[in-house]
Order: structure tokens, then C-alpha cells, then sequence
């Protein structure tokens, strides 16, 4: 078996999915899609503070999820540890959602959006997948942690 093959592990390459998904995935929701563009950088309601911290958000996504391809690419160093540093950098924004529900006067959509807005087993889809992002990074992590072990024993 080549070495780039073995490099990139199926945790590698998930964590390598979920990195894409981090780094891309505001820019699309937030600016690209009309039908989720409207309820963010492009709606009307909006203040331009507001629209300034979503442009943030935007940006710092793209570069966690950077950071995180470059992490999961590398092949100098300790290659396990770049891949738990990738799937934690790669978690943040996600992790951040759900605390942030918990400050006073926020809310995960706003209310003129109600009825465009999706839910996944009752939750609103973004924490659905906020969570179902967590879950895969997880599973990332335990199963690169299992292969190093099996491979020391």
C-alpha cells in the first residue's frame, strides 16, 4: 500500500469533508443561495453591524476551514495530532452555535423567516446539523485513535 493511500485514512478524509463543509458552508448559505442569502447578508432588515458580523463569520469560516485541509494534508510532524488539531479547528464554529442560543435576544432564525425556515426532527436544520457535524468529527477522531492503536499493538 503507497503512503499517500495511508494517509488519507478514512478519519483523515472525513475530517477532510467536514472541513470543506466548515470552510464553505457559510459562504454559500449565507451569500451564495438566494432562498438563505435573503435571510442573512442579504436581507433588508438587517442592520449593517449585523451584516458586518455574518460577513465575519463568512471569513473566518473560510479560514478554519483552510487551516484545518492544510493540518489534514500535511505529512511532516506528527500526523495524528494534525488530524485531532484539524477535526477541534474544524468544530469550533459548530460548537459555537449552541451556546450562542443561550445569550439574551437571540434567536437561530428571524421571525418573518418562520415559515422558509427548515427543522430536522425539531430542531431548526442549522443546529441539526451543527450537531450531526460534531457527531461525524467524533467519529473521526475515535476512529483515527483506534487505528493508531491498533497499529502500535
Amino acid at each position: 500500500m503507497n503512503a499517500s493511500f495511508r494517509h488519507w485514512s478514512p478519519a483523515r478524509i472525513l475530517v477532510a469533508v467536514m472541513a470543506v463543509e466548515t470552510g464553505l458552508g457559510a459562504l454559500v448559505f449565507d451569500l451564495v443561495l438566494p432562498d438563505t442569502a435573503d435571510q442573512h447578508m442579504f436581507n433588508g432588515n438587517w442592520p449593517p453591524h449585523a451584516k458586518f458580523h455574518d460577513a465575519q463569520y463568512i471569513v473566518m469560516s473560510l479560514l478554519i476551514g483552510a487551516l484545518a485541509l492544510v493540518l489534514l494534508a500535511r505529512r511532516r510532524g506528527d500526523t495524528h495530532t494534525n488530524l485531532l488539531l484539524a477535526a477541534g479547528i474544524s468544530a469550533i464554529p459548530w460548537a459555537s452555535m449552541l451556546p450562542a442560543m443561550l445569550f439574551p435576544g437571540t434567536a437561530t432564525y428571524d421571525p418573518e423567516f418562520r415559515g422558509a425556515t427548515r427543522f430536522v426532527l425539531g430542531m431548526h436544520g442549522q443546529v441539526f446539523e451543527a450537531l450531526l457535524t460534531l457527531v461525524l468529527l467524533a467519529v473521526a477522531v475515535l476512529l483515527a485513535t483506534a487505528g493508531r492503536r491498533r497499529a502500535a499493538a
